[in-house]
């Protein structure tokens, strides 16, 4: 099965829970790529020889990876990380994510400011670009382990909503113009 996605509700309930539309209101891989929103499906069993990925690697400029594991027993500070992931934010890069194992949510806002859930699961590998609104969430089963990978050295400065007044933030929305 590919890239699940789709337009969430507005409850408050546990934000790891699904939170899809009655009925659902699935989204399209074009419009998260008129997003700026891309996605790969990769085969995570292999990923530190996986010859696709060196390609993406080598064609988008990822020259620095590191490897993080979200679990209770593994993140120092779990909730407190997990609250910060999921506040509305957005980054001056583009931020990569390849799922090794698990599963979890990416959240983005479209331009009319609905919730776009993407479920993210093992061999997903997705790019969100630099200006967009997001968010990070485990799903029910709490926990993935992922790969992030970075343009040059990593920058792990979030700049919570508001930040519609920053440049990238304008430059991200000029983007969107005409889609």
């Amino acid at each position: 099965m590919g890239l699940e996605t789709w337009f969430m509700d507005s409850s408050e309930e546990d934000q790891r829970k699904p939170h899809k539309l009655t009925p659902n209101q699935p989204v399209s891989l074009e419009k998260l790529r008129q997003l700026g929103v891309f996605h790969w499906k990769l085969n995570a069993d292999i990923y530190e020889t996986d010859p696709e990925l060196e390609k993406i690697r080598k064609d988008q400029g990822y020259s620095y990876m590191d490897i993080i594991s979200i679990h209770k027993d593994t993140l120092p500070n779990y909730e407190e990380k997990l609250k910060s992931f999921f506040e509305e934010h957005l980054h001056l890069d583009d931020e990569i994510r390849y799922i090794l194992d698990g599963q979890a949510y990416f959240d983005v806002r479209d331009q009319e400011e609905r919730w776009i859930r993407i479920a993210m699961k093992k061999g997903d590998l997705i790019t969100l670009p630099a200006g967009i609104y997001h968010r990070f969430t485990l799903d029910e089963t709490n926990y993935t382990k992922a790969m992030r990978l970075f343009v040059g050295e990593p920058v792990w400065k979030a700049y919570n909503r508001p930040a519609d007044d920053s440049d990238i933030r304008k430059k991200y929305v000029t983007s969107l113009q005409g889609c």
